[in-house]
């Protein structure tokens, strides 16, 4: 298994795309019941396989990802050869951006000193896939990207 087999709830969710891909092997809803019955660890090996397939298809979709912390924000933009971090760090140990009054307080304070911001970008390991996997293993969240078009407009307003 190249990620990590989807939840009980996630396969109940993707429950016709299950069977889609079981009817692809040309697997009945009778045979299926009749290999978690007999062979489980042939079930289970399916399951392992779409659950790859699924992951696959939202690693390559996915375009951003943001990671909170208490004291900070990691923003990634997930382009084709790397991606791009926008970080914010809070250097205020009473803040919490964790919580609605800590991100109120951050939205409020922007420019303030006790407020950071970091740019970097990194090239893809072999896998650029299993690198945004191992990102959302970490606690990133797969976004729309607003956070970090908010974040490069005021960024390069400040540089300007």
């Amino acid at each position: 298994m190249k990620y990590q087999r989807l939840s009980k709830e996630q396969l109940e969710e993707l429950h016709v795309e299950f069977i889609n891909f079981l009817a692809t092997q040309s697997i009945t809803a009778d045979e299926w019941e009749d290999i978690k019955e007999q062979k489980p660890h042939v079930a289970e090996e399916e399951i392992d396989i779409f659950s790859d397939l699924v992951w696959q298809k939202v690693l390559v979709n996915a375009q951003y990802l943001e990671h909170f912390s208490k004291d900070q924000i990691h923003l990634f933009d997930l382009q084709d050869d790397k991606m791009n971090l926008i970080a914010v760090k809070v250097n205020n140990e009473g803040i919490d951006i964790t919580t609605q009054e800590g991100y109120e307080w951050l939205k409020d304070n922007l420019l303030n000193d006790e407020v950071v911001f970091y740019n970097a970008s990194k090239e893809y390991g072999d896998d650029k896939n299993q690198d945004k996997f191992a990102l959302i293993q970490k606690g990133a969240a797969i976004t729309k990207g607003e956070l970090y078009a908010f974040f490069t407009k005021l960024i390069n307003s400040k540089k300007g």
